[in-house]
Parts: structure tokens; C-alpha cells; sequence
């Protein structure tokens, strides 16, 4: 186990290089110096291990600062930072030069764009390979979520680090060579050390950076926060691993450099004949890049910044659903089947598919709104619900929004990249659609196509991802709830209650109500579904003699 000495958070990739270097010298030392990296390719010799422990066994995790589009200037370049978002593309693998043979010495470009050492020209070099992931903020992620990942105070921290550097570069002048600092580890002057000038560019051009991402990726869709991505590059993953759309949360080695944009001028990098042309579409000067120690997967759970420390009981979840329903019931003006129905909607989740059959959906549908009581009691539930839920957002339909708004994800095959659209979310999302605002009017082709979409969505779980020369269906999961004056039209929802409010709500919960509740729907929609045989007799039974009498019926009816 390697000690403290090594600054994780500080100078990442000095860890990663002490502990290749280490590792193949021991190795060397065992085989006779015959290729002691071979062994190398696709394995971590260590280097994560070291991360791993440091994050999540010695409470490094808190240590680390999150990377978002507000400090994108503050934080140092080959920093240790962690990343949150929605993988919106898989650009597919990238291959590089892994390790190459300086004079008796391995070293390795690994958790870095360039090679941060000249690499001697011809030399034993192994091609590794890495995946590529262009990765958004979750459409429709709630302020709340933000709380459990805030990290250290980022301006407080690269204010330390300037200093450092600074002092540094007053002791060493102009030595352009390895940096070793007192703790023992290796800095590569190529990519940590930068003149006073290039500190203050990128310190000032985080407004630039967060222009020209946002008109990159915000320019022909409607998704809110998505002005900031991240090229996050994964190392060491079985395929199939990360899927389109998964919420990740990314830990790893932060690199930013304006000058990346442009090619080099040394004929002898081979690092830049191996680099893919998604560089061209995502350039290093707006879009930053990440290159991945640790990730995993986010559930609801792990937004919640103070959850129960006793096991789910229940007494404890029937205490904490009363409250829920009582405090949903008050919203909805004493209504209190709407409330049932309502905590229903929020507790489902796709279980299962057979066929076209999904298992576990409940769409909502809420009539007898109209303009004025949807301003009352639909903004009420709104806001409710965007405290409750990790992902949530409200659309107001209308003959406009239907001909106009870009629903549907893209293949854009000239330039090799998916281009999102309001329907690309992640799993467990919630939407709220207001019909009270739809009037008589005529849809175009594209409205046409979008209630299509809105259609599938709500009958199947599933979205067309136009690919130009075909279509592909992919699965999600969406809750959905419609505010409407009649029975929906357009979106045909597999509930529908009729709302009877007899008051005005003039509530608001506190915030250990809210915790509790947020932890409540997390744990009961996370648990798994168990039904007795004699149950599913029982349903099949009902669903023969209703298709008996009447033939009309099929599986979307029987479904709902």
C-alpha cells in the first residue's frame, strides 16, 4: 500500500507514473527484461487501486472538487476532479500509445491526452485503446441532487494551488526539465508547468469556453443545463459496461489547454496520428477532457445527502408514506384519490417487458384542469414534484411547441455525432405536460412526428432515434403525468382520475419532510417485485374473460 506521500488530488498523474514505473521495473527485474508491460494492456498495474482506496476508504471522496460549468476556469489542468452527467454519445474507442521505452525505462501516456515525455523515435511502444464518452448535466436534474456532491471550495483550493506554483517556479527558474517534488513524485513541465500568462488565460476563459460549448451543444435543442459537456475517456472497461443515457459520476484527471485546439508542429508525435477525429467536433479549447480513474453508476440514492442510517423497516416506510400522502392530499386541494393515485405514479417503474407489453408502468392523467387551476394547483404540483425526484421537467403543450420543439435524438453523419433532442433522458425521469394551454390549430409534418413520439413513449417506454437511413427504438423509463381539461387525446395515459380539488394548498414541507420522502421513493421503487403464482392465475383469468367479451380488446388495452 503506497503512503501519503503521493498527492492525489494535486498531482494525479505523478501517482499514476511512480507506480507504472515501480511496477515495471519489478517486473522487468522478474522476466529478464523481457517486455515487463506486455502484461500492462487493459489492466490497472495499481494506480486505480490507489485511487480507489483514497476515495472511498479513507474519505478522500470529499477532498476532490466536482467539475461544473461555474469553476470550469478555476480548477487546475491535471488536477484529480470528479464529473457528474449523462453520457449523451459513445464516440466509440480511441487508440493510443501506452507505454514506450525511454532509453532502459518504461513509461506511460496513460490518463493523458500527449505523451508528456519525448518519446524517442524509432522505440518499443504498446498501442492501448480507450473509450470515448461525450457526457451532459441530466436534462431535468433538480437544484437539490446538487447538494450531495458539492466538494471543497474550488476557489479557495486553486487559489492554494497558485501559490504553490508560484513559490515553485521562483525556486526551480527556468528548468525545463522533470519537475521531482519533495514528495517524491514526477511533473511533467510539458503539461503542469505553464508560464505565469497561460494561468491567467485559464482563469478568464471559462465565459469564452462556456459560450462556445453552449452554442456547440445548445444551438437546435431544447434541453435545459446542457450548455456544459464533458469528453470523459474511460480506461480498462468491458464493453457494454456504460450505456446511452447512464447517469456516471467520473473521477479522474482533469485536462484543459486552449493550445490542444491547434495541431502540433513536431512531425515526431506519434500521439497525434493515433487521435480520432472527434476532436475536430469537440476541440480541447471548449470542451474539457477527463481521463477516468474511478465511475459508477448513480442511483436516486445517491443524491440523497442524509439518508437513514436504520435499515428500511415497515413501520418506519408506512410512517414516512402517510406523511407523503397526507402532505400530497394537502397539495391537491384535500383531493385524496388524486393523491393515491398520484403517490402510485411516483412509486412505478418499468419491471419487466414481454413483448410490447411493459410491466410496471402507470401514467397519469389528471382531468377537469384548465388555464386557471393549472396555474394553481399544476405549478403546486410541479414544484413538488422537482423536490421529490432526481430529473424532472414540466413542458406546456400547444400547437406551437408541437411544430417546433426537437424531440427526437439524431445521427448526424457527417459529423459522426448524436444530436440530443427533449427525449433523451436518463432512467427514472419525470415529465409533467400542461394541455391546458392547447388550442385549435394545424400540425405540421414535424408535429405530426412528435405526437408520434409522445405516443410510443407513453404506450411502449421506448424512443425512435432517427439514425438518418433507419430508425432505432431504445428503452426508458419515464414516468409521465398529464394535466388536461379532458381525457387526453394525445397522450393516452393508463390511469385517468378526474381532479376535484375543494381547496387552495398553502403549504410547504420542511426540509427533513422532504429528505424523508425523497429517500422513501427511492428505497420502495428500488426494491423487487415478488408475485404469488396464484396472483398471476388470477390476472390471467380476468384478462381471458375480458378479451371473451370483448374481442376488440389487445395488449395495449390489457396492459393499462
Amino acid at each position: 500500500m503506497v503512503g501519503p506521500q503521493y498527492d492525489l488530488v494535486g498531482n494525479p498523474l505523478g501517482a499514476v507514473r511512480s507506480t507504472f514505473e515501480r511496477t515495471a521495473a519489478a517486473a522487468a527485474a522478474e522476466s529478464g527484461e523481457r517486455d515487463p508491460v506486455a502484461a500492462f494492456r487493459g489492466k490497472d498495474w495499481g494506480a486505480c487501486e490507489l485511487f480507489r482506496s483514497f476515495l472511498f476508504e479513507e474519505d478522500g471522496l470529499d477532498k476532490v472538487p466536482v467539475l461544473n460549468a461555474s469553476n470550469l476556469g478555476l480548477i487546475k489542468p491535471n488536477t484529480l476532479v470528479r464529473y457528474r452527467g449523462m453520457v449523451q454519445d459513445m464516440l466509440g474507442n480511441e487508440y493510443y500509445i501506452g507505454a514506450f521505452k525511454d532509453g532502459s525505462t518504461w513509461r506511460t501516456n496513460k490518463f493523458t491526452d500527449f505523451s508528456p515525455f519525448s518519446m524517442p523515435h524509432p522505440c518499443d511502444s504498446h498501442l492501448w485503446e480507450r473509450h470515448l464518452f461525450h457526457c451532459v448535466p441530466a436534462p431535468g436534474q433538480n437544484s437539490w441532487t446538487l447538494d450531495s456532491s458539492s466538494g471543497p471550495d474550488v476557489r479557495r483550493m486553486s487559489g492554494c494551488l497558485a501559490t504553490e506554483l508560484r513559490e515553485k517556479r521562483k525556486r526551480d527558474g527556468d528548468n525545463d526539465d522533470m519537475d521531482v517534488l519533495e514528495n517524491g513524485h514526477e511533473e511533467s513541465s510539458s503539461h503542469c508547468k505553464k508560464p505565469k500568462e497561460e494561468d491567467v488565460h485559464v482563469s478568464s476563459s471559462s465565459t469564452e469556453m462556456a459560450e462556445g460549448v453552449s452554442e456547440m451543444n445548445g444551438g437546435d435543442h431544447h434541453i435545459p443545463g446542457s450548455s456544459f459537456s464533458c469528453l470523459v475517456k474511460v480506461y480498462d472497461m468491458p464493453d457494454s459496461q456504460v450505456k446511452l443515457n447512464d447517469v456516471i459520476e467520473f473521477i479522474g484527471v482533469y485536462t484543459f489547454d486552449p493550445e490542444l485546439a491547434a495541431p502540433s508542429d513536431n512531425p515526431d508525435d506519434i500521439m497525434l496520428d493515433l487521435i480520432e477525429d472527434v476532436t475536430v467536433q469537440l476541440p480541447p479549447s471548449k470542451v474539457p477532457r477527463l481521463h477516468c480513474l474511478v465511475w459508477r453508476k448513480l442511483s436516486p440514492h445517491d443524491f440523497i445527502s442524509r439518508p437513514p442510517v436504520v435499515e428500511p423497516s415497515p413501520s418506519i416506510l408506512k410512517g414516512i408514506r402517510q406523511s407523503l400522502l397526507s402532505h400530497l392530499t394537502m397539495v391537491l386541494g384535500n383531493d385524496e384519490l388524486a393523491a393515491q393515485c398520484l403517490l402510485l405514479h411516483l412509486l412505478s417503474r418499468l419491471r419487466n417487458r414481454v413483448d410490447v407489453v411493459t410491466v410496471g408502468r402507470l401514467s397519469l392523467n389528471f382531468t377537469g384542469f384548465n388555464r386557471e387551476s393549472a396555474s394553481i394547483f399544476g405549478n403546486q404540483l410541479c414544484s413538488l414534484i422537482q423536490k421529490l425526484v432526481p430529473y424532472s421537467q414540466a413542458i406546456s403543450m400547444s400547437i406551437e411547441y408541437l411544430n417546433t420543439a426537437t424531440l427526437q435524438p439524431r445521427k448526424d453523419n457527417k459529423s459522426g455525432r448524436l444530436v440530443t433532442g427533449v427525449l433523451q433522458l436518463p432512467q427514472g425521469s419525470h415529465l409533467t405536460f400542461d394541455e391546458t394551454l392547447l388550442q385549435t390549430g394545424l400540425l405540421t409534418s414535424k408535429g405530426v412526428e412528435n405526437t408520434v413520439l409522445l405516443k410510443n413513449l407513453m404506450e411502449s417506454q421506448k424512443v425512435d432515434y432517427d439514425f438518418e437511413y433507419y430508425k432505432l427504438d431504445m428503452a426508458t423509463d419515464v414516468q409521465l403525468l398529464t394535466l388536461s381539461e379532458g381525457k387526453s387525446n394525445i397522450l393516452p395515459s393508463d390511469l385517468v382520475v378526474p381532479f376535484r380539488p375543494s381547496s387552495v394548498p398553502t403549504i410547504s414541507a420542511g426540509s427533513e419532510e422532504l429528505e424523508s420522502w425523497r429517500w422513501y421513493l427511492a428505497t420502495v421503487r428500488s426494491l423487487p417485485q415478488s408475485t404469488e403464482p396464484e396472483t398471476y392465475q388470477i390476472i390471467q383469468d380476468e384478462m381471458v374473460n375480458a378479451m371473451r367479451d370483448d374481442r376488440s380488446l389487445g395488449c395495449s388495452e390489457l396492459s393499462r
